[in-house]
């Protein structure tokens, strides 16, 4: 029996997931972060090799990637986004369970994991528990473009990528709404992480 919950937060692009994760951990959880293992796999040589041949190989100048003109392309249409997570996806999955282990066996017992394409992955079926954070369209759109310094076209164009709002609301156990400010947010996140400490126990 594993000693230590997992919880899986999700949501669609912009809704302000990060800011979430980061009030879970400043209330004592462990955050692996999607993003990040999938910056890390980006100077796997298999990768990058795999991800010329597919998408192109001016997406990288000296193995350094062009994300913007990979995005271009990767989020075009679902049949795109999905050859893209069909290359990632493997190497992310490997470096998640690899930051799993060493967590736990390090005495983390609560941990979360921060990931957009939690279920293209497949890895919530290993959660615990999952929550998704939703915002207005409007607020998703701004922040994604200025986060990531692009148009309002390819802003959209992430954002059709990705499952509906209603399908994440489906299909997660807490929903965290972002329609507000900081400080709303923080309280409605922190309604749910004392809901998780009542239903898992705390530690």
């Amino acid at each position: 029996m594993k000693n230590y919950k997992l919880i899986g937060l999700t949501g669609t692009t912009g809704a302000g997931k990060s800011e979430v994760a980061g009030i879970f951990r400043d209330n004592g959880y462990s955050v692996i972060c999607a993003d990040a293992l999938a910056r890390a796999i980006m100077s796997n040589p298999l990768v990058i090799q795999s991800l010329k041949a597919n998408f192109g190989s001016d997406i990288f100048d000296d193995d350094e990637l062009n994300r913007s003109l990979l995005a271009e392309r990767a989020f075009k249409n679902a049949d795109t986004k999905k050859l893209l997570n069909s290359v990632t996806h493997p190497f992310i999955t490997t470096l998640f369970f690899n930051e799993l282990k060493r967590l736990t066996v390090s005495g983390a017992t609560k941990i979360l994991f921060d990931a957009s394409q939690l279920f293209e992955s497949g890895l919530e079926l290993i959660c615990d528990c999952v929550i998704c954070v939703t915002a207005p369209k409007e607020s998703r759109l701004s922040r994604i473009i200025e986060r990531d310094g692009i148009t309002t076209a390819q802003a959209e164009q992430r954002m059709n990528a990705q499952y509906s709002e209603q399908f994440f609301r489906q299909n997660s156990d807490y929903i965290i709404e972002n329609n507000s400010d900081f400080e709303s947010l923080k309280t409605a996140t922190e309604k749910v992480i004392n809901d998780l400490e009542v239903r898992f126990g705390s530690n």
